[in-house]
């Protein structure tokens, strides 16, 4: 038997060349990123009618029964939309867009933040940005962009908190290059990437400075308030 790092092996054992992965590199995987990508191209591989480059027409089943607007949530009592229509997508270019920014603001918060922390966030900024998009248009609203302008936001939180540079990190060009798209491309939902940008930064600040302050459940049950005040909000826009 040979002596190893990881306890008594056998020679041949012991020869193998076996990469080892650490729970600390393992925490640096950013999987829900990475769930959560998947979920976004398979629920568009299951629309219908939607693989164009940049068409701007909804249609299909899944479209139909998960896009948010005001119509369907006020007076269906279909509340599913307002989480379902931020896992839709318009076009290839429009889902190709949000999960390369997904990608990109993923892998720079989850590993720093934590997976659970992460997902917290994320799905706060997705409820904030459907009662942005109801706030602001009667419209049919689809798309991952509302969380992902949440994410920009939790970005810019926790750069300052690391007392980093938010113009030279890359995020706050990043955010005003989006937000002067969004005010100026047509067929773009401004509502719901305000209330993104906004719910997620809230969201960041919450569970930061609960962290801070040795209390993370606090700053769950913040994320928690600010999920359950988007939703009030949405359905009063609504009815």
């Amino acid at each position: 038997m040979t002596t190893t790092p990881v306890g008594m092996r056998c020679p041949e054992c012991a020869r193998q060349r076996t990469k080892a992965v650490r729970m600390r590199d393992m925490a640096k995987v950013p999987r829900v990123t990475y769930g959560l990508i998947a979920v976004n191209v398979l629920a568009f591989l299951a629309e219908q009618g939607q693989f164009t480059i940049s068409g701007a027409t909804i249609h299909g089943k899944v479209v139909e029964e998960g896009v948010l607007w005001r119509y369907g949530v006020g007076v269906e009592h279909q509340y599913w939309r307002l989480v379902s229509s931020g896992f839709l997508h318009e076009n290839l270019l429009h889902i190709a867009f949000n999960m390369y920014l997904l990608y990109l603001l993923g892998n720079l918060l989850e590993p720093a933040i934590g997976s659970i922390r992460f997902a917290t966030i994320y799905m706060t900024a997705l409820l904030a940005g459907s009662f942005g998009a109801l706030f602001a248009t009667a419209a049919p609203s689809l798309g991952a962009s509302g969380a992902v302008f949440g994410l920009m936001g939790a970005a810019v939180v926790e750069l300052r908190a690391r007392r980093m540079s938010v113009m030279e990190s890359g995020i706050g060009a990043l955010i005003v290059i989006n937000l002067l798209f969004s005010f100026t491309a047509a067929n773009i939902s401004v509502g719901a990437h305000i209330g993104g940008l906004i719910g997620g930064a809230l969201a960041a600040l919450a569970i930061r400075s609960a962290d801070e302050r040795k209390v993370p459940a606090l700053g769950f049950a913040a994320c928690l308030l600010l999920s359950v005040l988007a939703i009030v909000g949405s359905l009063a826009v609504s009815s």
